[in-house]
């Protein structure tokens, strides 16, 4: 399964983990795990376009790790979107992904 934490303070998301595998589907088929790699990573490239200083972000096999340097409210957004998309695949996959 894979999990989502986020930390808030507030209505502002300051950092965020994600790990684990879905097992949906065998690797490199797993929908799930693409959709999650595909809205996270496509969030974090998004604030650095934004603003390159704006986060810094792990990523390992399995796991990755982001804090939020810069608040502000467009960047904000970009995770507060990204964690509403996740809930949404939530939703349809509740035994592979959960957020915390």
């Amino acid at each position: 399964m894979i999990k989502v934490k986020i930390n808030y303070d507030g209505n502002v998301i300051k950092s965020f983990k994600v790990s684990g595998h879905a097992n949906h589907d065998e690797y490199g088929k797993d929908i799930v795990c693409a959709s999650v790699s595909s809205i996270v990573i496509t969030s974090i490239n998004l604030a650095l376009k934004l603003d390159k200083e704006s986060v810094v972000a792990t990523d390992k096999p399995g796991l990755i790790e982001t804090s939020i340097l810069k608040q502000d409210d467009v960047i904000n957004k970009v995770f507060v979107n990204m964690v509403d998309m996740l809930k949404e695949l939530e939703k349809d996959y509740s035994k592979n992904i959960k957020i915390l």
